[in-house]
């Protein structure tokens, strides 16, 4: 299972930097086979609307359902396969990230929960299944005709709009409690984590960056999501070791390297204290 690197699939061979179909049970039966299955990256975004039944997916060694009625947008750089399908039935689309505009990508990327899954009313579901009819006809039309290709992009960007609204809107029904400044706080500093994780280990790193006391820092992150900041940055550190750990061949050390630490051996020692066990014993157990 292991590889010397996580494979990361790419849209570049895409025009217009878009993969658009539809679905069926059989169609992801026969994918089994083939390379969704290993576990890979992807480079752009992957969003999947399910009309029937439902596809177990792991992403980030997270099991994740997608069943009826519901959407799934994965994002850049997490790890995922396919694992199980059961009379599925939907669409799929695979979109680069630069034909989206800022803000609604910043939606998603910056949303407390890293799984954007969202539930779907009936409205919904037929309003993005008939965008995605749509696009599909501004795809084949703009990989021959490329002045359609505004046109498509002006779908792409209202399917995620749209999309980024609902997950909003979902999201805060959770967070309702806490002020918008605290709630902006705290997903700013998750997206820098994200960013900066292998640089910037400490959070004065990021309360720096973003202009406040680390005290301020801390109180609001621990206030909202009931963990510390110092939490969330060893989770990024130990969410992608555990990723190279299990899907890569890299050493210990090199992986140890890779992640901004020379010295392996405190390293050893952060991820056994976060995890329960060594690097090595983990990766031994996914064996």
């Amino acid at each position: 299972m292991a590889q010397e690197n996580i494979e990361i699939y790419s849209l570049i061979e895409s025009w217009p930097g878009v993969e658009i179909k539809s679905f069926s049970f059989e169609e992801i039966d026969a994918f089994q086979k083939e390379k969704v299955m290993i576990p890979h990256r992807h480079d752009h975004y992957c969003c999947f609307v399910m009309e029937q039944g439902y596809i177990n997916f792991s992403i980030d060694f997270q099991n994740i359902s997608v069943q009826k009625s519901s959407l799934l947008i994965s994002c850049p750089g997490q790890v995922h396969h396919l694992e199980c399908v059961k009379e599925a039935y939907g669409w799929m689309i695979a979109l680069d990230p630069a034909l989206i505009d800022q803000p609604a990508r910043n939606s998603i990327d910056q949303a407390f929960s890293r799984i954007v899954l969202m539930e779907l009313d009936p409205n919904q579901l037929e309003w993005f299944v008939s965008l995605f009819r749509l696009m599909n006809t501004a795809v084949n039309q703009a990989r021959t005709d490329h002045s359609q290709t505004p046109l498509l992009q002006h779908l792409l960007n209202a399917f995620f709009y749209q999309a980024a609204r609902i997950f909003q809107t979902q999201e805060e029904k959770r967070i309702q409690a806490y002020s918008m400044r605290s709630v902006e706080i705290s997903k700013t500093f998750q997206k820098l984590v994200k960013e900066h994780f292998v640089q910037l280990k400490k959070p004065a790193d990021y309360a720096s960056k973003m202009n406040i006391t680390v005290s301020y820092l801390n109180d609001t992150v621990k206030s909202i999501t009931g963990f510390s900041s110092t939490y969330f940055i060893q989770q990024e550190i130990i969410h992608e070791a555990q990723r190279r750990l299990f899907y890569t061949s890299q050493s210990i050390k090199e992986i140890a390297y890779g992640l901004g630490y020379e010295d392996c051996k405190y390293f050893t020692r952060l991820f056994s204290k976060t995890v329960g066990k060594s690097p090595a014993q983990f990766r031994k157990n996914q064996v």
